[in-house]
């Protein structure tokens, strides 16, 4: 039996709680891949811009990437810039992340929805 994964148009049925569950870990992974990506990212930049020591770049990382805020005081330019672009960018990929794991149970919810409204 071959699982379908993708997304079912809004005139087939909704897919099997089984199939689901496949499209909610496949959705997870990659949120989760993304996460892993964006906090690598923030740990090289805090400790090449910063100075600061693997632990404290991924703290910074981990705080800024969850908008709960800066723990050390930028003291370089560089270390400002850095800091200020990925304060932007944590911004965007936290709501982009939040999309991407919620995306299939969002789905599933509307797709309910309107086929309740088709019977």
């Amino acid at each position: 039996m071959k699982l379908k994964l993708k997304l079912e148009h809004r005139k087939q049925k909704v897919v099997s709680f089984s199939i689901f569950i496949i499209r909610m870990l496949r959705f997870s992974i990659f949120a989760i891949v993304l996460i892993i990506l964006s906090v690598g990212f923030g740990v090289v930049g805090y400790h090449y811009f910063a100075n600061l020591g693997w632990l404290d770049s991924f703290h910074m990382a981990c705080l800024i990437l969850t908008a709960m805020g800066p723990v050390v005081e930028m003291r370089t330019s560089g270390a400002k810039i850095f800091d200020s672009l990925y304060a932007l960018y944590s911004g965007l990929a936290f709501l982009s992340i939040t999309a991407v794991f919620f995306a299939p149970i969002v789905h599933r919810i509307m797709h309910i929805l309107h086929m309740d409204d088709i019977e």
